[in-house]
């Protein structure tokens, strides 16, 4: 990320090819707020490490509150990453935020058992 220009053009060929572009961990480690200006992105998926300390740790929760209601003003799709539990799961439906990916929803899986699912047209409640 040392040269902007050349990544926002990378970036953005990506998206004329019909690419989407999630930043991925959002709010840790090379993730920066400017990028959501910088880049065309279409979605953030939020660390983990923020979700972990849903309902229980008030930082956290207002860090995952937050990102939800920026991703929305900025018409970006969110995905919470590390959903374990019920109360997680159900904390993030309240936020709005309509994807998760985690243990509680599934282990990981091979293609063909995930292809599966698909065909059968399994949604999580």
């Amino acid at each position: 990320m040392e040269d902007i220009d050349y990544c926002a053009r990378i970036l953005t060929s990506f998206k004329e090819l019909g690419v989407g572009l999630v930043i991925d961990d959002f709010g840790t480690g090379y993730s920066s707020l400017s990028y959501l200006k910088l880049f065309p992105f279409d979605a953030v998926k939020i660390d983990r490490s923020f979700v972990d300390g849903l309902g229980h740790d008030s930082d956290d929760s207002a860090l995952v509150a937050a990102i939800i209601a920026m991703a929305a003003a900025l018409n970006l799709e969110v995905t919470a990453e590390g959903v374990a539990t019920q109360e997680q799961l159900e904390l993030l439906r309240k936020l709005s935020c309509v994807r998760g990916q985690g243990y509680l929803l599934a282990q990981p899986m091979t293609a063909a058992n995930l292809t599966k699912l698909i065909d059968e047209g399994h949604r999580w409640r």
